[in-house]
């Protein structure tokens, strides 16, 4: 075989795309034979062909390719050699694909196998059901031959078991394969399933197939076939049954939530809220609402939920059905599971005039404190009650749809709520006030209880107590003085609204219930003095100014002729003043390290004369003599035993911090007197005195004084030499940590640093004596000598000893540049996340509490931003975000232009700090940062702001519940940054800003959408460029935008007019941030609206209207009345008996008189002359179009099905379909009823011709021969007078 051999072998094979160009026609073809585009548009048998014949294409190239290699390797050049092998992997890979794609057709085939056989079974079954459907083949003659034979066999136990059986596997196989679904007819199912749902079927076989029509509900056009079968009233009935159908009653509200599901859709415009189609007919709706209405019912919870689901989707259904009572009921009678969910969907819908027009305004949404307003007279048991009332009301007043709907008609329902303060008799009164306390946001401490008790504040505390210092509390006197909250703006206006409304006049009411005062009335002075308070502090001093007024109780304590009334006013006057000047010597004082205590405070002459005695008592010991130093030494009795408990501590220490700082009495202490060698003795780890110490609080003093020994050792020559070459304390140290080195051998069995004599004894302490030495240069020194830091990298390796290793992150000292920081920085960059996470974390808690900015612990937390856990990066930023908000920190940090784009959204608001900087915006924009974020922010995340704004003012306000408490804090309260915000603090982004020209942008979408009112999406983007305009007008520099544009004006007229409330309030925070500046506050006190200032002078960012009622008035309206299923009337009865029963069962619907019509009914049932009427089936049409057309409660419902003798099967609902037509009323002689007329009752009695002389008492009066069209809806008047 010559050389060329090879290459036609492979050749002949297949060749390859890589052959040489001399043989390209090889490739072209190998090109078309596995091109599998071919495959596209070809049928399954062929596309198997031709990956077949691709495979054995493929398989040959490969055989070919590895006989080349395997028999004429040697003989092969290196470029043959190497297209050879490219050969082969190309056919390895080729082969791969095609198997791959032979199995996905093979998996296909055998999909499609199995899914034609569970077709094949699925359409059995359904031929089953049918076949047993169709047992009689003779129709009845009348209703009443429904109780046959021939209808019996339908329903025998056996044939119910079979049915049952078939329907069971039928939903088996749909679960299975869901593709079966589709093949299935829903009508055929629903003909087949028909006698399953007969009265006379077991509870179980109609339940089952309600789940089976539940399982072939796949899309709208199911709904919608389903929907064209008379299947209504089995639902209707099913509804209406008691507790012992529980099963078959959970399986039909099953069916109704998936109809409601699957077809419910939009309809009209697709922008209005709460403008859906639910395709639930009003029938089915009142028998829903039926049992939401019923309160023993145990369906009631989930009824209320559905109902409120598809109040949402379609408004017009629930409300056409009368749910939008029951579930306003709800809202006041609870239970407060059910209201807590009802009170945000009823201020949603507040919210659109669209959807607003559904309430009766002053009627509806007011039936929530009826619970309060009539409570007068009520047992304590309805306190519990009256929580849960107040808690709802709570929610509904801190939103705007809520405050402002409230607010209607001159705050009559405020006023109502808070006139029940003025009921002296009314127990639950505190319950009210604790409400107001928690709706203002007011906090109340301890110490409260002792002011509502009547206990004198002067005697309370004690002038001298002073909480210590928390590692945890920041350095707040470093920074900026915290701004007032974002929802303090919010609690400014309902202090307005609530002193308008007469809030304080109520409190001043309950002081006059007696002279000598009740925890009652204190708790309601209490709260007139924090409505002071917080007038002073979130209103205008114009505003606030009148409501210190006060005049009600001016005029009691003024009030000379009645000497109970002075009494009461000067009791009040006194205790809002005894608050007022008691009220910040009470609060808890905290001195954050690093901080100087105030010269002028309580407690200052207090620490000046301990400070002076500490003075004294060092300057006498290092003057002692002496005979006093070797008496003090033998008096500490380390010289005498070895018991610790034995020794004199408090002389001990007193020798330590005195007179052994004397050089002098060191050296004799060391050299002549061996007292500290026993004294060090006691501190050696292997001695096991010390160290087996248990861990309490009394024993924790031999630790300070293990710290005080090393300090006053180290302030000497002598005492360090003692350390360096006379004392085992460090060697020995060193020797135990080396005990866990699992590089010195075996561990030890019981080390001196075990996990339990860390945590149960003094062993921990041995760590803050070394953190003690590492406060020193001299410290750091004999460390280094001892080896003790390489220990600690050694143990920094030690994943099961974090205890340990945080232990020493956290003691030793790093204000000395040198090992300790290294220590730090082999912590930060540890194999163990945990270990990064608390060495991150102690380094943000050093630079918060650090009192000057530190370049090297900036340059750590910097570098843990590029960790490789996102959990250290989330929290290192975290750390630097709220260290950026001092200016110096924010300067270093970005003068080291740290490169955050890694961090994503993690990172965004440490960015936006850099953008306030002119250096940080220069350095952001020159990297493409700003001109990358304005895009991004223009188009959507200002969306994402509003809503993440929205959400957090929501869980602020306690109006949604939060897993996290840590989540709501998350801006601190102070309003998110923003990026046109920030943009508009520097002079550069400015000018980006204006060359961009987005702001001309945002105020021509306010002019043009600012009234929007249908639209959510238009709502939701206005309500973004509104915070952004805001955001950029909140700064001195971006106010021109505003004022150049003239928007401030559009905005108000949004605040003051628009309809949709929720806008009003973004208008409101709005304004509150435009007036954070001087210029912004001058502007609006034009348009008469005031900035809040501080005392000295400049604005808060808090801003209220001067007219009140402009801003909070909304447009009346005229609520819709729908038109339903009961405005389509019915031809009137001509038989006596019919008119009769018609009468009566329209007389259940009213609760005064269903009593006596169900009387009546039971007697006319039980007449042998009456028994056609309750086999009709034209009359029982009637009464199901009674039911559903008209309010009737669950047992009503449920005796009028049982009244009948009807059971409903396929005859029973094509006679129904008959008699709908049949019975119609035409549109052109449909005509009101004669209001004046005589309406036939079942309350009077009167002759009947056929009526037998025994039942005289149950005689009705005589039917006019030409009876007036009977309506169906309920009855407003009672039955039987004639208006006069």
């Amino acid at each position: 075989m010559t050389s060329d051999r090879p290459h036609e072998a492979v050749q002949d094979a297949g060749g390859s795309a890589h052959a040489p160009s001399s043989n390209n026609a090889a490739p072209n073809v190998l090109d078309s034979v596995f091109n599998f585009i071919q495959l596209e548009g070809k049928e399954t048998g062929q596309q198997l062909a031709i990956l077949n014949h691709m495979m054995g294409k493929a398989v040959s190239i490969k055989e070919g390719a590895e006989a080349v290699l395997r028999g004429n390797a040697a003989q092969l050049s290196e470029d043959l050699r190497q297209q050879v092998e490219s050969e082969l992997n190309n056919a390895e890979g080729r082969i791969e694909e095609i198997s791959h794609r032979l199995e996905h057709h093979r998996r296909a085939v055998d999909d499609r196998d199995d899914f034609r056989t569970i077709l094949q079974l699925a359409r059995g079954h359904l031929r089953t059901l049918l076949s047993l459907s169709r047992t009689v083949t003779s129709p009845p003659a009348s209703p009443s031959s429904s109780t046959t034979p021939q209808a019996t066999s339908l329903h025998d136990p056996e044939t119910t078991m079979t049915r049952i059986d078939a329907m069971t596997k039928l939903i088996g196989l749909v679960q299975r394969n869901l593709r079966v679904q589709y093949e299935l007819d829903v009508v055929q199912v629903v003909h087949a399933v028909i006698p399953a749902l007969s009265k006379r079927s077991t509870q179980f076989s109609r339940a089952t197939a309600y789940r089976l029509i539940r399982h072939m509900l796949v899309d709208m056009e199911s709904i919608k076939r389903l929907n064209e079968q008379p299947f209504d009233w089995f639902l209707v009935r099913s509804l209406a049954l008691d507790i012992k159908h529980t099963v078959e009653k959970e399986q039909a509200i099953k069916l109704i939530r998936t109809i409601a599901a699957i077809g419910s859709q939009k309809r009209g415009s697709t922008h209005v809220p709460c403008n859906g189609a639910v395709p639930l007919s009003e029938r089915v709706m009142r028998a829903f609402v039926a049992v939401a209405e019923q309160l023993d019912d145990p369906f009631r919870p989930v009824a209320i939920q559905t109902l409120t689901e598809i109040m949402l989707i379609d408004l017009q259904c629930v409300a056409r059905a009368g749910g939008m009572r029951v579930l306003l009921q709800t809202l006041s009678e609870g239970p407060p599971a059910l209201a807590s969910l009802l009170s945000p969907v009823f201020l949603y819908i507040i919210d659109s005039p669209s959807t607003r027009k559904h309430f009766r305004p002053g009627k509806d949404l007011e039936i929530a404190f009826s619970g309060i307003t009539d409570a007068y007279g009520k047992d304590s048991e309805h306190q519990q009650h009256l929580k849960d009332i107040c808690r709802s009301i709570l929610c509904m007043l801190r939103t705007w749809s809520g405050l402002m709907y409230f607010c209607m008609d001159d705050m009559r329902a405020i006023r109502s709520l808070i006139d029940t303060l003025r009921i002296p008799s009314l127990e639950p009164r505190e319950v009210i006030l604790d409400m107001f306390f928690e709706l203002l946001n007011i906090k109340t401490p301890a110490w409260y209880k002792a002011f509502i008790s009547g206990r004198r504040l002067t005697v309370y505390r004690k002038s001298g107590q002073v909480s210590e210092p928390n590692a945890n509390d920041t350095d707040v006197q470093q920074r900026q003085p915290e701004p007032l909250r974002l929802t303090d703006q919010y609690i400014a206006l309902l202090v307005l609204i609530f002193t308008k409304a007469g809030l304080l006049e109520a409190l001043t009411s309950m002081f006059q219930e007696s002279t000598t005062g009740s925890n009652l009335s204190r708790k309601g002075t209490l709260l007139m003095a924090e409505v002071l308070q917080l007038a002073n502090k979130v209103l205008p001093l114009s505003l606030a100014a009148k409501i210190q007024l006060v005049p009600d109780v001016f005029k009691l304590a003024s009030d000379y002729e009645r000497g109970e009334h002075r009494i009461i006013g000067t009791s009040a006057l006194s205790s809002i003043d005894s608050f007022n000047r008691n009220r910040t010597r009470l609060e808890t004082t905290v001195v954050a390290a690093g901080n100087r205590p105030r010269a002028n405070s309580v407690e200052d002459a207090i620490r000046r004369g301990q400070r002076q005695v500490e003075q004294v008592r060092i300057k006498m010991g290092l003057q002692m003599d002496d005979k006093t130093f070797q008496a003090a030494l033998l008096e500490t009795q380390v010289m005498l035993t070895k018991d610790h408990n034995k020794w004199n501590f408090e002389t001990l220490l007193d020798l330590i911090e005195g007179p052994l700082l004397n050089p002098k009495r060191m050296e004799e202490a060391i050299k002549l007197s061996r007292f500290l060698r026993r004294l060090m003795n006691f501190f050696h780890p292997f001695n096991h005195r010390f160290s087996d110490i248990e861990r309490n609080k009394t024993n924790l003093r031999w630790v300070k004084l293990g710290c005080t020994l090393l300090t006053t050792l180290l302030a000497s020559p002598d005492g360090r030499r003692f350390l360096t070459s006379e004392d085992d304390l460090l060697k020995q140290l060193t020797r135990s940590f080396a005990q866990l080195d699992p590089f010195n051998g075996a561990p030890e069995s019981d080390p001196i640093f075990s996990k339990k004599r860390v945590s149960e004894t003094l062993t921990y302490g041995y760590l803050e004596m070394l953190g003690t030495l590492s406060k020193h240069t001299e410290g750091i020194v004999l460390m280094e000598e001892a080896k003790l830091f390489t220990a600690f990298y050694h143990l920094s390796e030690l994943r099961s000893r974090e205890d340990l290793i945080k232990g020493i992150i956290e003691n030793i000292d790093y204000s000395i540049d040198g090992h300790p920081r290294i220590v730090l920085s082999k912590a930060l960059t540890s194999s163990y996340k945990h270990i990064r996470l608390y060495a991150t974390r102690h380094l943000g808690e050093m630079i918060l509490h650090s009192p000057t900015a530190n370049t090297w612990t900036l340059r750590l937390l910097l570098t843990q931003l590029y960790d490789p856990a996102m959990e250290v990066c989330e929290l290192a930023t975290q750390f630097l975000e709220e260290a950026c908000e001092s200016v110096d920190i924010l300067q270093l940090v970005v003068a080291m232009q740290p490169t955050l784009d890694h961090l994503g959204n993690v990172g965004h608001g440490l960015l936006l700090k850099f953008m306030s900087t002119p250096v940080g915006f220069r350095y952001l924009f020159d990297s493409g940062y700003i001109d990358r974020e304005m895009d991004i922010w223009f188009h959507e995340r200002n969306i994402h702001y509003v809503i993440e704004i929205e959400v957090w003012l929501a869980e602020t306000m306690v109006l949604i519940p939060v897993d996290d408490e840590d989540d709501v804090q998350s801006f601190e309260g102070v309003v998110p940054p923003h990026f046109f915000g920030e943009m508009a603090k520097t002079e550069f982004g400015r000018q980006t800003l204006h060359e961009k020209g987005h702001f001309p942008e945002f105020a021509l979408f306010i002019r043009q959408h600012g009234h929007e009112k249908e639209d959510p999406e238009l709502i939701l983007k206005l309500k973004s460029i509104l915070w952004t305009v805001g955001n950029i007008g909140s700064s001195a520099g971006g106010l021109p935008f505003l004022e150049e544009e003239e928007i401030i004006p559009v905005i108000l007229e949004i605040a003051e007019q628009s309809q949709v409330l929720s806008v009003r309030g973004t208008c409101f925070y709005v304004l509150g941030l435009v007036s954070s500046t001087p210029q912004g506050a001058e502007i609006l006190s034009d348009y008469g609206w005031e900035a809040t200032l501080s005392p000295l002078g400049f604005p808060t960012g808090l801003c209220v209207p001067l007219d009140l009622d402009k801003f909070l008035s909304i447009p009346p309206w005229d609520s819709t009345q729908l038109s339903g299923d009961g405005d389509r009337r019915l031809i009137p009865p001509e038989s006596q008996a019919e008119i009769e029963v018609t009468t009566a069962i329209s007389n259940l619907s009213n609760t005064v008189i269903a009593a006596t019509a169900s009387r009546s009914l039971a007697k006319l049932k039980s007449r042998p002359e009456y028994q056609d009427v309750f086999s009709s089936v034209s009359m029982f049409y009637r009464a199901l179009h009674m039911i559903s057309t008209s309010r009737y409660r669950l047992p009503v419902r449920r005796y009028v099905f049982d009244l009948f003798d009807i059971d409903l099967d396929a005859d029973v609902l094509r006679q129904l379909g008959e008699s709908v037509k049949e019975l119609a009323l035409p549109a052109s002689k449909a005509a009101p009823p004669q209001p004046n007329g005589r309406v036939v009752s079942v309350l009077f009695a009167a002759q009947r011709t056929h009526a037998s002389e025994s039942d005289e008492e149950d005689e009705v009066p005589p039917v006019p021969q030409h009876a007036p069209v009977i309506s169906l809806r309920p009855r407003s008047t009672i039955v039987g007078f004639r208006d006069e």
